[in-house]
């Protein structure tokens, strides 16, 4: 039996994408043991909203070859990661737009049950990183999904001071900068992978249930 956990996400200038590598590393540092189970991980993006003309005058890097996701398969995760940049306060349209095409799921329920977590990145520290992953629980709640946020689980480092740190009890998170040139940081990039390995945990345990 297979346990599947999709990581899911949006990014325009590559910081979610940064993210989203290491969240897939902590998912696959789970050691499943038993052998009646198999671990697969998988990073998706979904589709580019925006016509390339736009994204040249954005200054948008090229798209990754990490391949898109039709909503139609999401029913084959048994547990989701998804990620997105922030705009004023809330996810992406790009995000939005996938999760928009979600309909006939929702109708039949076909998401009910499955835990999900949520990352983010947002342009600075006042950007709105709690109010996107509060205004995304609730794409969440309509389908029936089990938010798992990582709480405190990470340890101190939810309470460092020392250095600007992305991220929340709700999720991993980093800052890109007013003009997108900061990167990840270390522990930011320790907090993605400890999320990925947190949800593939819980992912295990629900699939053995």
């Amino acid at each position: 039996m297979a346990v599947k956990v999709y990581i899911v996400y949006y990014s325009l200038y590559g910081h979610v994408e940064r993210l989203a590598e290491e969240i897939k590393k902590g998912a696959d540092s789970v050691d499943v043991m038993e052998e009646c189970l198999t671990f697969i991980c998988f990073n998706e993006q979904v589709p580019e909203t925006l016509p390339e003309e736009v994204l040249g005058k954005m200054g948008a890097p090229p798209k990754s070859d990490v391949p898109l996701i039709n909503p139609k398969e999401l029913p084959e995760g048994d547990g989701f990661v998804f990620g997105f940049p922030t705009r004023f306060g809330m996810m992406a349209a790009q995000f939005k737009s996938f999760l928009d095409a979600t309909g006939s799921l929702w109708q039949t329920q076909k998401l009910a049950g499955r835990p999900a977590g949520i990352f983010y990145s947002t342009g600075s520290q006042g950007g709105g990183q709690e109010t996107t992953a509060l205004t995304a629980i609730t794409q969440l709640v309509h389908h029936g999904m089990l938010f798992v946020p990582i709480g405190y689980t990470f340890g101190s480092g939810m309470f460092e001071m020392n250095e600007v740190k992305g991220g929340n009890p709700y999720g991993a998170g980093t800052y890109a900068g007013g003009d997108g040139s900061r990167q990840p940081t270390k522990l930011e990039l320790e907090q993605a992978f400890h999320q990925g390995k947190y949800i593939a945990t819980i992912t295990k345990k629900l699939k053995k249930e």
